[in-house]
């Protein structure tokens, strides 16, 4: 089974140049934190949520799309809890 997970981008780090050299952004996936390359999203930014698969974003997401993932990892048993800052204030989430 292959999984991909969302994490949000807190560090990059550009290229020197334009030689080839790809963009890496470190992605945090509930305080875990992990380089990815970002050649396949190269429109993603700093604080973009990111979905990633085998060291690779192969999407951008929004916060919502993010959280809605989340929710389905959690109710697979997969993952303990969904990021503090994705759960919303009223869900029953638990």
């Amino acid at each position: 089974m292959c999984l991909a997970v969302p994490g949000k981008i807190i560090d990059l780090k550009e290229p020197p140049d334009e030689g080839g050299a790809e963009r890496i952004g470190t992605v945090d996936f509930q305080g875990s934190r992990l380089d990815v390359s970002l050649a396949f999203t190269p429109e993603a930014r700093l604080g973009d949520w990111v979905l990633v698969h085998a060291g690779f974003s192969i999407n951008t997401l929004t916060a919502e799309d993010a959280r809605e993932t989340w929710h389905y990892l959690k109710e697979a048993d997969l993952v303990a809890e969904i990021p503090a800052e994705l759960k919303q204030p009223s869900s029953d989430e638990s």
